[in-house]
């Protein structure tokens, strides 16, 4: 197993969002890798949490990451959340994203949960995307 592709594959990730007209149009700039201090904005996206396992093979090095993308929102209701949401599966689903090191064999949607955060304030949509990687 190797970890080594994973800033390669999130820094390819995050300039995917960020790229993408209609989610910059939703979004604005609000597209966050790490939260900024201060106040967050009305509605933003942010990286989230990874897990990583091995898929290595007899033909060298990979792995399966499994991370979150998550949209939250203070307004009310999950429409917008939802048509954000819908956006990033269009810019993240089947795409061929380059890497700085190491190959996208696939990327793909593994599941979503909406909710309501603790003092239902926000909505947070969180998106799971699974990517397999070769680390040549």
């Amino acid at each position: 197993m190797s970890y080594a592709v994973s800033a390669a594959l999130q820094a390819a990730v995050y300039q995917s969002l960020t790229s993408d007209a209609v989610l910059v149009g939703q979004v604005g700039d609000a597209i966050f890798d790490a939260m900024p201090a201060g106040e967050v904005p009305p509605i933003y996206v942010t990286l989230g949490p990874e897990k990583v396992r091995d898929a290595s093979d007899a033909t060298g090095r990979g792995a399966i990451h499994v991370f979150v993308v998550s949209v939250v929102t203070s307004e009310a209701g999950f429409q917008m959340a939802k048509t954000v949401s819908a956006t990033i599966c269009d810019r993240l689903i089947d795409v061929d994203l380059v890497l700085t090191r190491g190959t996208l064999i696939n990327l793909s949607f593994d599941s979503a949960k909406a909710r309501r955060t603790e003092n239902a304030d926000l909505r947070q949509i969180d998106l799971t995307f699974r990517a397999r990687v070769a680390d040549e």
